[in-house]
C-alpha cells in the first residue's frame, strides 16, 4: 500500500499520474454514451473531478488498508483515491451502466477496487475504517447510509458545498458525532468520527 498523499506535498508519482490520466480519458469517452459527469465538465475532468477527489487523500487516517465508497458513479472519489493511495476500495454503485464503466476503469488502470452493483442498503459488506461519498445525498441521509458500513473508530469523509453548515445542523438532530471541516467554506470536506444515532 502506498502512503497517503501529504497536505504539504500532493505531487503524484509519474506512474500514478499516468494511470489517473488514462482514467480521465476513459471517463471522457464513456461520458458520451452514459451520463457519468455533466457534459460541460468533460474539458475540466482533471481539475473539477480528479483533483477535487484527491483533496480527500491527505485526510485519510494513517494505516488505513480498506475503504468503502458509497454511490461511486464515475469512481469519484473512490477509484481516484484507490489509484492515488493504493488503499483497497469497495465501490458501491447500483446503476448497471455506471458499474460497467467502473469495471472497465479497473481493468484499464489496475486500481485496487472491487465493484458491487447493488443498493448501498443491501451491500452487506463488513464495516471498513474509512467511508467516502461525493455528491450523493444530504449529510443526514449520508450518515444513515454510512453508519452500518463504518467500523468502530472509523472516519467518514464527505466533500460538501456551500450549504454544509445547514446540512450539519440538520444532521445533528439525529446523530451524535465529531466533525472536523477541512478546506474552504464554499466546498469543505467533512471528516466525521465517533458516529452514533442520537438517543
Amino acid at each position: 500500500m502506498q502512503a497517503a498523499l501529504s497536505e504539504s506535498d500532493p505531487a503524484l508519482a509519474p506512474a500514478t499520474e499516468a494511470r489517473l490520466r488514462d482514467y480521465a480519458a476513459l471517463l471522457a469517452r464513456w461520458n458520451r454514451r452514459i451520463n457519468l459527469i455533466a457534459r460541460g465538465d468533460e474539458a475540466t475532468i482533471w481539475e473539477r473531478h480528479i483533483q477535487d477527489s484527491l483533496r480527500l487523500a491527505p485526510l485519510i487516517p494513517p494505516g488505513t488498508a480498506r475503504a468503502i465508497d458509497l454511490g461511486s458513479g464515475a469512481g469519484l472519489p473512490g477509484l481516484v483515491l484507490a489509484l492515488a493511495t493504493g488503499i483497497r476500495f469497495d465501490l458501491i454503485e447500483s446503476d448497471r451502466r455506471k458499474a460497467a464503466f467502473l469495471g472497465e476503469a479497473q481493468r484499464v488502470t489496475g486500481a485496487p477496487v472491487t465493484i458491487h452493483c447493488c443498493r448501498i442498503e443491501t451491500a452487506g459488506l463488513p464495516p471498513a475504517p474509512l467511508v467516502t461519498a461525493r455528491a450523493l445525498a444530504s449529510l443526514d441521509c449520508l450518515l444513515g447510509l454510512a453508519a452500518p458500513l463504518l467500523a468502530p473508530g472509523g472516519t467518514a469523509l464527505f466533500p460538501k458545498g456551500a450549504r454544509a453548515a445547514d446540512e450539519l445542523a440538520a444532521a445533528r438532530r439525529h446523530w451524535r458525532m465529531q466533525v472536523r471541516q477541512h478546506g474552504p467554506a464554499a466546498s469543505p470536506i467533512l471528516a466525521v468520527t465517533d458516529l452514533a444515532r442520537a438517543a
